[in-house]
């Protein structure tokens, strides 16, 4: 089968296609026939040999972490799908033809292969930093590049929950912010102004790692009503960060619920082959993305 992998750290040219055994899925486990694995920041911080605790690895390594596709194979133990089913979840080497999944769930009827593969990390990640920061209904929190696939999962479970969002990204994707009910405003010179007149802020998160967070410890007016999941440096300024992934099978449930009923629609902005993972992490990289990126198997 083929398979992006990297045998150094480093740029997105460390990244090459290549022929390799196909995986096969263990107790407790599935094998999925990829159709589309959702490019990830986490994906590139890999590859860098960024310290993520969370993901440790031995090179040479595979690369992704979601994917959408049909099961080929179920493993010991596993009961509730069969071969045949269309899912998508988390795994591991998803950036291939073939990869096993350990979480996963059914699709919903309406997603494409290509957004359903958007979905896992990102809706679990929003979860947990809205969990973690203590926002409740009623309340406005304050998400710094909201535009992407987190920031766009956080908006609209946010404002499922009641509360109110104010959202920055730049100027282009202006209206998109407010598409998913955010009050939003761009980045750059004055940007804590221009909060500032939008109203009082209870929380915030940083998901862009843009060096933001002393403006935001400022806002919220304490340290611990702002988490990153960008920013490594976080904790020297007091500041929570979130990198280490709660239950992947419950937010996998709550995402199909919150598809199902119209409030959660991530878009996919690009789509790429796998031959061309090296430009999809350069992409992701530089930002700006409005919705997800993936690759199509």
């Amino acid at each position: 089968m083929k398979k992006v992998s990297f045998a150094e750290f480093g740029g997105p040219d460390v990244l090459q296609l290549i022929d390799a055994e196909e995986p096969h899925a263990g107790s407790g486990q599935i094998r999925i026939a990829v159709r589309a694995a959702g490019v990830n920041p986490v994906d590139w911080r890999i590859r860098e040999g960024q310290v993520l605790g969370a993901h440790p690895i031995e090179l040479p390594s595979g690369v992704g972490l979601d994917a959408s596709g049909v099961v080929d194979e179920v493993g010991d133990g596993v009961d509730g799908v069969k071969v045949g089913d269309r899912v998508f979840g988390e795994g591991s080497s998803t950036y291939a033809e073939f990869a096993v999944l350990s979480a996963w769930a059914r699709m919903p009827e309406a997603l494409t292969f290509e957004e359903a593969a958007g979905y896992p990390s990102v809706v679990e990640t929003a979860l947990r930093v809205i969990r973690e920061v203590g926002v409740q209904s009623g309340q406005t929190l304050l998400v710094s590049g909201a535009s992407g696939g987190v920031g766009s999962a956080v908006l609209q479970i946010a404002r499922d929950r009641g509360i109110r969002v104010i959202g920055t990204a730049g100027a282009a994707n202006q209206d998109y912010l407010r598409s998913l009910g955010a009050l939003a405003t761009t980045y750059g010179e004055g940007w804590v102004g221009r909060v500032r007149e939008l109203g009082h802020v209870d929380a915030a998160l940083d998901l862009a790692g843009s060096g933001v967070l002393r403006e935001l410890v400022d806002l919220t007016g304490d340290a611990h009503k702002v988490i990153s999941i960008a920013d490594l440096g976080a904790p020297e300024l007091g500041v929570p960060f979130s990198g280490v992934a709660g239950s992947m099978p419950a937010a996998l449930t709550e995402a199909v619920g919150l598809i199902s009923q119209g409030k959660l629609h991530i878009p996919v902005e690009k789509s790429y082959t796998l031959a061309q993972a090296a430009a999809a992490h350069t992409d992701s990289h530089a930002g700006h993305t409005r919705g997800r990126r993936v690759l199509v198997v």
